[in-house]
């Protein structure tokens, strides 16, 4: 598994909290088969969690010269998990927001309980401006609980979707865990992540695999999910839905 959203970066959201446990935590990974990460912590512009670039990048240095010394076999990208704001493509251009591994593609976190307004209108703005955003664990907005289909709007405007797979073992309870098996029958995710966020949380792909096998048939289908579509992601190439 390639694991698209992660809080592993130490230190500087509500993920890891120091470097030691951001090994423990990649070493747990290594066990369960992953070999990449994308390493999404939270930029929420005028919060603590407003770590510009630089900032990131050197941590990200440190990280990767520890995962060598302790022999981790995993492969590292940098981003972020952006919420949603009007400035978004001022704070890309500033060295205040990562893409992912720098491409066209950005993750988006919205409000869980009442869409913004102007959600519409940030999105098409990113993607006219040649941005592809990726809509993070759409399944636990209440809005798009309440109303699957409101999901089209993004999609139609060039946005994608990336679902928490623990949501379909209840982790974010009922509401989610339906909410995902609906976008996931009809073909509206393109990934599937981890979310993971301390030493404490445990990534059971094992039972999710098993879930997913029941619920799609298409292999080709969950190997792009959980592994295909981030390559295309790392590699800047398109994904077609």
């Amino acid at each position: 598994m390639k694991d698209l959203h992660s809080h592993i970066l130490m230190g500087i959201d509500d993920g890891s909290k120091e470097q030691k446990e951001s090994l423990e935590i990649l070493k747990k990974a290594e066990k369960e088969g992953i070999t990449d990460i994308m390493l999404t912590p939270h930029y929420i512009k005028n919060t603590n969690w407003s770590e510009n670039n630089l900032g990131k990048q050197n941590k990200l240095a440190e990280l990767k010269e520890e995962i060598i010394k302790n022999n981790i076999k995993i492969n590292l990208y940098l981003g972020n998990e952006v919420y949603i704001d009007e400035e978004i493509l001022k704070l890309i251009k500033e060295g205040e927001i990562a893409t992912l591994n720098g491409t066209r593609y950005i993750l988006i976190e919205l409000p869980l309980m009442n869409e913004l307004q102007n959600t519409k209108e940030i999105l098409f703005n990113l993607v006219t401006n040649n941005y592809i955003p990726i809509i993070a664990h759409p399944e636990r907005y209440h809005y798009i609980q309440t109303n699957p289909e409101k999901i089209e709007e993004y999609l139609e405007m060039g946005a994608l979707l990336q679902g928490n797979y623990q949501s379909l073992l209840g982790k974010y309870g009922q509401k989610a865990k339906t909410t995902l098996k609906i976008l996931l029958k009809n073909n509206k995710i393109q990934f599937l992540a981890s979310d993971i966020h301390r030493k404490t949380d445990e990534y059971y792909l094992k039972k999710t695999n098993k879930k997913l096998e029941k619920l799609i048939k298409n292999k080709k289908t969950v190997e792009d999910l959980l592994d295909g579509n981030f390559e295309k992601v790392i590699n800047n190439e398109i994904i077609s839905i």
